[in-house]
């Protein structure tokens, strides 16, 4: 049983924004009030989803007066001007973005992973980075059978992590290839379909985007692993929606491939996909839209000793945004009806 919140989500119009939406009312979150809050040139719009409307509001602090409940989906300028204003007001933010992540006072939650942090926050709990996200599903488990010590990462993420325009891009270069017509890019410095940019958020000055130092300094803080070591090279890839990670784990015992399934199988919001012979493997396909993240391609490290090598699939607008922020909320609303 779940107390019933008053709940505002934060860039109602943008893509995760919409997605938090459809999640809401999918997972028959206990809401008693609902707020869509966006920019000042989107109030007055309304969005209607499941039968029902609702008409956005600016926002503004004032808007926050009375809820229990916020998720931000505006970015981490927004968050950073806006969410110590809604903590003022009583209201506990539940962050997408980047702007309070590594903050020491501010818990960076996957339920699946350290849920129980939730509950340690001071107004504001954090959601990880959406490759972040995915990848630990996969690693988790594997390091509370093995030990973790290492991780090399290459990502394959979909132009959904760059928001509803990227989507847009993509579509309309495929048409015009098509059609035999050019599409000049504008997310993008690079043409997006039927081409990789090795290239997803800024470069810094080790050379390393910071897309690719999320996931070093994100997994140390949400696993405890202050000593962890990884490496990461972040591709984004011409497919709609659902990050692939192709993931090589080093650890401190020596590693079972049946032990190392059985974790995957086991452990909640992951579905284990891995049979060669029917070449049964996850594909961003199969996991746009779905809950669970897939792993598969598991196989003994031939590089590394105690190592294996495996292959994980999510839904960044989902499990790597919405669906995890939605998880956090609904902790809170299961802590709040056991008081």
């Amino acid at each position: 049983m779940k107390k019933e919140l008053k709940i505002g989500i934060v860039g109602a119009t943008g893509a995760v924004g919409q997605e938090l939406l459809r999640l809401l009312l999918r997972r028959e979150f206990p809401f008693s009030e609902l707020r869509l809050l966006a920019s000042a040139r989107s109030a007055g719009k309304e969005v209607t989803e499941g039968g029902r409307t609702w008409t956005i509001r600016e926002a503004a602090p004032e808007a926050f007066a009375g809820l229990d409940v916020a998720i931000f989906s505006a970015g981490a300028s927004v968050s950073r001007e806006l969410a110590p204003a809604v903590v003022e007001r009583g209201c506990v933010v539940i962050d997408n973005s980047s702007a309070f992540r590594m903050d020491a006072g501010v818990p960076l939650v996957i339920p699946e992973i350290n849920g129980k942090e939730a509950f340690n926050h001071k107004g504001i709990i954090a959601n990880p980075n959406c490759s972040t996200a995915i990848a630990l599903m996969g690693l988790f488990p594997l390091h509370r059978q093995f030990g973790l010590k290492r991780v090399i990462a290459s990502t394959y993420q979909a132009v959904s992590g760059s928001g509803a325009e990227a989507i847009a891009e993509l579509d309309a270069q495929v048409r015009a290839y098509v059609e035999g017509k050019e599409s000049k890019p504008e997310v993008y410095p690079y043409p997006i379909a039927f081409n990789l940019l090795p290239h997803v958020d800024a470069f810094t000055d080790s050379g390393y985007t910071k897309e690719e130092l999320k996931l070093l300094y994100e997994s140390r803080k949400i696993m405890n692993l202050p000593t962890l070591k990884a490496s990461a090279t972040c591709v984004r890839v011409p497919v709609f929606r659902a990050h692939s990670i192709a993931i090589t784990a080093q650890f401190e015992h020596v590693v079972d491939l049946d032990q190392a399934k059985k974790a995957i199988r086991l452990f909640p919001g992951c579905d284990l996909m891995d049979d060669p012979e029917k070449l049964s493997y996850p594909m961003p396909l199969d996991f746009a839209g779905k809950i669970n993240c897939g792993v598969g391609r598991m196989r003994v490290d031939f590089a590394l000793d105690n190592a294996l090598s495996f292959w994980v699939v999510g839904d960044q607008l989902w499990k790597g945004a919405a669906l995890n922020a939605l998880q956090i909320a609904e902790l809170l609303a299961e802590r709040d009806a056991e008081n």
